[in-house]
């Protein structure tokens, strides 16, 4: 006959098997823990970082084709011609005879000839 102590170890032997197995199914994989995460980094990168460095690739393009004479907008809103283009500064004249400085930077926008005349 089996003794009661023994049928109980081997129960209990059994149960820790079981339970052990059990766990081990239950685990997700890392790949699908990390999933959201990646999925939301790519979203991020291709619908505000990539863009953001598009525009900033193109303001700097715009900026070193700045020449003598062409009309522009700045961050502040001022309209003006270019009448000196420095490394740093650009002098826009705003009026006949009314000359601003301005830093490079801060020019937003090259509008096309003529438009001062028009405003």
């Amino acid at each position: 006959m089996i003794s009661a102590g023994k049928l109980m170890a081997a129960a209990a032997a059994i149960f820790a098997s079981a339970a052990a197995h059990a766990q081990a199914a239950q685990q997700p994989n890392p790949l699908t823990s990390f999933l959201p995460l990646i999925v939301i980094f790519v979203l991020f990168y291709f619908m505000l970082i990539r863009p953001q460095m598009k525009r900033a690739k193109e303001q700097r393009k715009m900026l070193e084709s700045l020449q003598k004479g062409d009309e522009v907008v700045t961050a502040s809103g001022q309209v003006g011609k270019i009448a000196k283009i420095g490394e740093q500064y650009v002098s826009l004249e705003i009026a006949d005879g009314v000359v601003t400085h301005v830093q490079k930077q801060s020019v937003q926008t090259l509008l096309p000839k003529g438009t001062i005349k028009n405003l």
